[in-house]
């Protein structure tokens, strides 16, 4: 073969090359360190989004202002609570979920001083929770209320679950209980001496997170959206196959070491595609209309949006 020829065919290679990789679907994704969102980091590092066409970047963004980098066209998709998307949806954040990431199993929980003895104890004392709108406040409002009070019988002080785990391990006198979850909650459990976890999704099983991505992104990236899909079963399908590798991956974004991130996981379930098919075919619909109306009630919303549009399950088929 003449090296002409040869030229010419590595010419072709490089641009064959080139133009497979134009077709990667940007998508930047809005999370954060939470244990169950951890699989999206494994499908990000172990080249799972990259192998379906997809360049993904990860943004950390505190829940309470993912909607805004969602607005912002910051990011397209999210991971989120179930409740979430009602509170954004309602406050004019267009957001369709199209798969269920994780059910939590005690991984969210209630830290109270030694003194209180039952959530009804909490009238009139101090809770530390993250701000309206997410889930550790959601988790307060839901557990009050199945315990006979409403947000409006204690005082809240907006910590995020870190630094409200913080506090608590800190002894901070101006705060008689917290909300918190996995790998924070762990912390806690570690110094039992710092105040005792009260309740979790154990007592109160309400805390289910989910994907979604913007109308737009979907209706003109549809098989971008089912490859999303697509490498979080993956990245399920990797952490069986080989678990230690797969905590020491999802362990070291979030700064634990791979044991650790093994013991945060198992409060918690990550939800394979015959998972969501059954979850999304009632449970969620469910849910999702006695959350709005507890967000309602709780002043945390204005108007039930439209329940119909929240999630399309056609990518999980």
């Amino acid at each position: 073969m003449s090296l002409t020829r040869r030229l010419a065919i590595l010419a072709a290679s490089i641009l064959a090359c080139s133009a497979a990789a134009a077709q990667d679907t940007p998508v930047a994704i809005g999370m954060s360190g939470w244990t169950g969102f951890a699989p999206l980091t494994l499908a990000k590092e172990a080249g799972l989004f990259k192998k379906n066409g997809l360049e993904v970047s990860i943004k950390k963004i505190p829940q309470k202002d993912r909607h805004l980098a969602i607005a912002s066209g910051d990011i397209q998709c999210a991971a989120t609570t179930v409740e979430t998307w009602v509170v954004w949806n309602a406050n004019g954040v267009a957001t369709t979920q199209i798969f269920q990431l994780d059910k939590s199993y005690g991984a969210d929980g209630m830290v109270v001083k030694p003194g209180v003895a039952k959530i009804a104890d909490l009238k009139g004392k101090t809770v530390a929770a993250s701000a309206p709108g997410t889930a550790p406040y959601f988790t307060l409002a839901w557990m009050l209320k199945k315990n006979g009070l409403s947000l409006k019988d204690v005082k809240i002080v907006n910590l995020e679950p870190q630094a409200a785990a913080n506090a608590m391990i800190a002894g901070s006198s101006d705060i008689d209980a917290a909300m918190t979850y996995e790998p924070y909650l762990g912390a806690v459990r570690a110094k039992p001496e710092a105040g005792k976890i009260i309740a979790t999704t154990l007592d109160y099983p309400m805390v289910m997170d989910t994907f979604g991505c913007t109308p737009k992104f979907l209706k003109e990236n549809p098989k971008a959206a089912k490859a999303l899909a697509d490498s979080y079963f993956a990245a399920l399908e990797m952490i069986k196959a080989d678990p230690k590798k797969s905590f020491e991956i999802m362990g070291a974004d979030v700064k634990q070491s791979g044991e650790a991130f093994e013991k945060s996981q198992a409060y918690l379930r990550w939800q394979d595609k015959a998972a969501n098919q059954k979850f999304f075919a009632a449970e969620h619909a469910q849910f999702s209309k006695e959350a709005a109306d507890l967000l309602l009630e709780a002043g945390i919303i204005k108007q039930v949006p439209d329940m119909k549009g929240l999630a399309d399950t056609s990518f999980i088929q």
